[in-house]
């Protein structure tokens, strides 16, 4: 078998805008790509590329001049050898579009194999629990709100994107913890908001607050703090998410003590094979390793494929909590008691929807 064809259809994704708590702003209209790789076989891969915040048509051209040319005539099935290679080109293109080919040549085997992709890896669980992510509420009383529907519908667990003004945040985190009582797993995403001292003066508050874990206070390549504050904080940090390096920048900061929790997702850490790597990773040091959202709806498949196939990501996030980053597939991801579960179709196993792309199609490169 070989790689005979690479595309990338751009198509429209339009959203009403909404943002995260420290101003970062998604939706409106971006592109959408669906990228395709063509076997001589006539099985095909695919997987999307861009979000609601940066669009396919940033990473596109790219794709097709650094990374189309490395891929033509391989062999589909050597995921691992293409991917060692791709990676090298990561000074050219964006993570994004390594991923996307690397998810697309996951497809591909699982079909070949007729199996979903989740038992190519090694199935570990059919079922996981979802939690709940918040985008941005201006006042307290809409944070409390949300958190109070998702606790109606029976899910269990809910994380807070609070302004990024320490203040504010403990303010919001203490409301929402009265307001939802001891049941609700909370977690608390500051999305590199503060500085060592404020970060302190948070993680220390929701530590109170029996908050489950405290992701991203300060930037991502603050080790040095990161590593202060873990020896400060009994609650578990999460990091990694940016983490100059990706896969290779992983190992210091568990040798460092700098995070208790390492994070990932196809898009940002560059694909299924380096995510599964991570996650292998952190079990050798007995960590969890928790699956951040993909950026779009195929993405969040390729990563529950992933969550399933490991033992040490005990969650699925869906984020936002609105449902504004569902788009373009025939039927997206279900829950189901609060809890996601296994694909079972090949490949991915979920369908694109080809009518929305071809009616919102705004160009193909190849």
């Amino acid at each position: 078998m070989k790689i005979t064809g690479v595309k990338v259809d751009l198509f429209n994704w339009t959203t009403e805008p909404w943002k995260t708590g420290v101003g970062t702003t998604f939706g409106n209209t971006q592109q959408l790509g669906v990228v395709t790789v063509e076997t001589d076989e006539g099985v095909s891969g695919h997987a999307f590329l861009g979000s609601s915040r940066i669009g396919a048509d940033h990473f596109a051209p790219g794709l097709i001049e650094f990374i189309k040319p490395i891929v033509m005539g391989r062999d589909p099935l050597d995921i691992g050898a293409i991917w060692q290679q791709l990676w090298k080109a990561n000074r050219s293109v964006s993570t994004y579009v390594i991923g996307a080919i690397d998810v697309c040549l996951w497809d591909i085997n699982g079909k070949v194999a007729g199996q979903p992709i989740h038992r190519l890896l090694g199935t570990c669980k059919d079922k996981v629990p979802v939690y709940s992510s918040t985008a941005y509420h201006p006042t307290v009383g809409g944070y409390v709100d949300e958190a109070l529907g998702i606790k109606e519908l029976g899910w269990t667990a809910h994380k807070l994107h609070p302004h990024g003004d320490p203040r504010a945040d403990i303010e919001i985190s203490t409301a929402v913890r009265e307001a939802v009582g001891d049941d609700l797993t909370l977690m608390l995403d500051s999305m590199w908001a503060y500085r060592y001292e404020d970060a302190l003066r948070v993680g220390r508050a929701i530590e109170e607050l029996d908050y489950y874990w405290y992701e991203d206070p300060l930037v991502e390549e603050d080790l040095y703090n990161y590593s202060k504050l873990n020896q400060k904080l009994d609650i578990p940090l999460m990091s990694t998410e940016y983490a100059p390096g990706r896969l290779y920048g992983m190992t210091q900061w568990i040798t460092e003590c700098a995070t208790d929790i390492l994070r990932g997702d196809v898009a940002v850490t560059g694909g299924i094979t380096p995510l599964v790597r991570v996650c292998h990773l952190a079990e050798a040091f007995n960590m969890q390793c928790e699956i951040h959202h993909g950026g779009n709806s195929l993405n969040n498949v390729a990563n529950l494929h992933v969550t399933m196939a490991v033992p040490n990501c005990e969650f699925y996030e869906f984020f936002p909590c609105t449902g504004a980053n569902e788009y373009g597939l025939v039927e997206d991801i279900q829950f189901v008691d609060g809890h996601v579960h296994a694909p079972t179709e090949p490949g991915l196993g979920y369908e694109i929807d080809w009518e929305l792309v071809a009616r919102e199609r705004t160009a193909t490169l190849e």
